[in-house]
């Protein structure tokens, strides 16, 4: 496997990841019978980001690079949002 395919199935998984926190945030919100965003909707986003601003890097793309950057922070503050609501909840 040649670098430019290796990246092409980087950028592949990052956008399946991506994907996937869509997936995961509707299975719960059918099984609640309301809108509702699982942990699991902020992991994948935080995993999807992370490969496609890799990947984004790697093609030296500035529209794609600021995109990922910055909605990288939003999911991480949001992970954190829900781990400190569950530590409250849990004391």
């Amino acid at each position: 496997m040649d670098k430019e395919t290796l990246w092409l199935a980087v950028g592949f998984l990052g956008q399946a990841l991506f994907s996937a926190r869509f997936l995961v945030q509707w299975i719960k919100s059918e099984k609640e019978k309301k809108s509702v965003f699982p942990i699991a909707f902020w992991y994948f986003s935080i995993g999807g980001g992370v490969t496609l601003l890799a990947y984004a890097v790697y093609r030296q793309d500035p529209v794609f690079i600021l995109g990922q950057a910055s909605g990288l922070l939003i999911y991480f503050r949001n992970l954190y949002f829900v781990i400190y609501e569950r530590k409250q909840l849990n004391t």
